[in-house]
């Protein structure tokens, strides 16, 4: 096939336990602009300027926006970051569950848990 008929990422969806509370995580620590909550109920999170979203779906269940591989966490949403330092310092201020800054081959990342226990990493 050589043209797709996909434009572009437009949302994805995360898994939450408490949504009002979620909601209020994403747009207070990470800074994120929180559009709106549904009936359905959602909650919808702009990423900055872009079209991306992010989906707070609440549910009961034990499961992440992660996956494993071999039996490792690994994170499935990566947020890029100008100040990474700063951005580590300010969840760590925050009390978010947060892993230390690691370079590979001249690019910085690092891990960090939503309230839920989502992993996400943010690279520079």
């Amino acid at each position: 096939m050589s043209k797709s008929f996909i434009e572009q990422v437009h949302y994805i969806r995360i898994p939450v336990k408490d949504l009002e509370q979620s909601a209020g995580w994403y747009r207070d620590v990470l800074g994120l602009q929180l559009l709106t909550g549904t009936d359905d109920p959602f909650a919808i999170i702009k990423v900055n300027e872009g079209p991306f979203l992010l989906i707070l779906v609440p549910t009961d269940d034990e499961t992440f926006s992660h996956f494993t591989i071999n039996n490792e966490s690994a994170f499935s949403i990566g947020f890029t970051s100008p100040e990474l330092s700063k951005f580590h310092q300010h969840l760590i201020n925050n009390q978010v569950k947060v892993e230390d800054i690691q370079e590979d081959n001249g690019h910085a990342y690092f891990h960090f848990y939503d309230p839920n226990g989502n992993k996400l990493q943010a690279h520079w």
